[in-house]
């Protein structure tokens, strides 16, 4: 008798992809694999049926700035915990930010984190690499080494590669490594050195030092500008401002091969949420004023940004519950970004969710390299990274459900529309009936 402990039928769901939108077809995966997609599957005997009536199948999302904090800082988040929370919140693939201790510009230390990714088997696990040694801005990291092992994306994130000669090179040794991108937290550090939240009229209020725009800006303009130099791929993460979306819309149009990034925060909240003195919303690159955020905003509607990215940064509570300029920057978002994608972009109309899919799935998948396995259309012989949303549930986010250890979630209390019910990793269920499988 054949096993069909692989065998899976998604029922009565609608699917969307890069090519489809809104078919209602059975979805039957068998040992990883899409075989058949048809308005009705007989269900071999002995296959899981998992209902998806009222719901939308498609690609599983890739989120491409996501910190697991492993190795280094366990007490915040583990490869385990933020690949359970990544799957609830639909994603098949995470690309792992490199400011861990040690940080991985390591060709040992990213093969342990590849090697525990696949161990947890919750979510395809990418580190990104260092774009120099120990992300001290001065000498390039081993990259060809590191991308052997399958590194697609460069950076220093958590901190800026001011040096303009050696973002140059890295450009320059980034274009022999096929499909390589480099990717910058564009924050010009003598600009925000002591700030802890945006410059502007509430900075000023509240008599915190702020962290102006002008300091993306000008890494943005710079690095455009070096783009353009060398021919290589830039990748800007996390844009928070107005006029940086501006320049990658000009540089785009000039042919630069640029693309960006914008999280869910950006695109919703503002500085003033900082009034509250909650360190919860204390971010790097800080939420901005709203004109900042009404940029951003159009610019993705428009597609000058090509992804949401969440920027997820677990924090153990003890070091968030302290004064708002002692804490620690960032927030959680991986459970959530489809949810307020769903609640911001599609309800009002701004989008529809076919186009909220491209920015959470198949974009970003291909910004990473990972097109061949993830954001792939829903037919016949594709790998089966899939998720199952009910675009229509609401349902109020309660920080300490989280399965991530950290509980500084900007979204704590807030009604959103639109739920991961299922998720499926190469065809194994990891998430079902919104809970996950282990």
């Amino acid at each position: 008798m054949s096993d069909m402990s692989n065998v899976v039928v998604l029922r009565g769901g609608e699917v969307i992809d890069a090519s489809v939108g809104g078919a209602r077809l059975d979805v039957l995966v068998r040992d990883g694999r899409v075989v058949e997609v048809a308005p009705s599957i007989d269900v071999p005997a002995g296959a899981r049926v998992l209902d998806a009536e009222g719901c939308v199948v498609a690609p599983g999302l890739v989120d491409l700035q996501v910190h697991l904090r492993e190795p280094g800082r366990e007490e915040s988040e583990t490869i385990e915990t933020g690949s359970r929370a990544a799957a609830l919140g639909g994603c098949t693939a995470v690309v792992c930010m490199p400011n861990t201790e040690p940080p991985l510009d390591d060709a040992t230390v990213v093969q342990s984190v590849l090697a525990r990714g696949r161990a947890v088997g919750l979510c395809d696990v990418r580190p990104a690499g260092c774009i120099t040694k120990g992300r001290a801005g001065e000498e390039l990291a081993p990259m060809g080494e590191l991308h052997d092992l399958g590194v697609r994306i460069f950076t220093d994130d958590g901190d800026c590669v001011a040096d303009a000669n050696v973002m140059r090179r890295a450009f320059e040794y980034s274009n022999a490594l096929a499909g390589a991108v480099i990717a910058q937290h564009a924050e010009d550090p003598a600009l925000v050195r002591g700030g802890h939240m945006h410059e502007g009229e509430w900075s000023a209020r509240l008599g915190i030092p702020g962290r102006p725009a002008a300091a993306e800006v000008t890494i943005v303009a710079r690095d455009l500008e070096l783009a353009r130099l060398t021919g290589g791929r830039y990748h800007v993460l996390h844009l928070s401002c107005a006029q940086s979306a501006e320049l990658v819309r000009r540089a785009k149009a000039e042919g630069v091969r640029v693309t960006a990034e914008c999280t869910p925060q950006h695109l919703v909240l503002t500085d003033a949420r900082c009034a509250s003195f909650d360190p919860t919303f204390k971010m790097n690159p800080p939420l901005r004023g709203e004109d900042d955020r009404a940029g951003v905003f159009a610019a993705l509607v428009d597609g000058t940004i090509d992804a949401i990215a969440t920027d997820h940064a677990p924090h153990a509570s003890e070091t968030k519950q302290v004064p708002f300029e002692e804490a620690p920057p960032g927030m959680l978002g991986v459970e959530t970004s489809l949810a307020v994608a769903i609640t911001f972009l599609v309800g009002p109309g701004h989008l529809t969710l076919q186009q909220v899919l491209a920015r959470l799935s198949w974009q970003p998948a291909a910004i990473a390299g990972l097109g061949e396995l993830h954001g792939r259309p829903v037919r016949p012989g594709e790998p089966a990274n899939l998720c199952v949303v009910d675009p229509a549930q609401q349902w109020v986010r309660e920080a300490r459900t989280s399965a991530s250890k950290s509980r500084n979630d900007p979204w704590e209390g807030v009604k959103l529309t639109g739920r991961v019910r299922h998720t499926l990793l190469a065809g194994i269920p990891t998430v079902i009936d919104s809970e996950a499988t282990r």
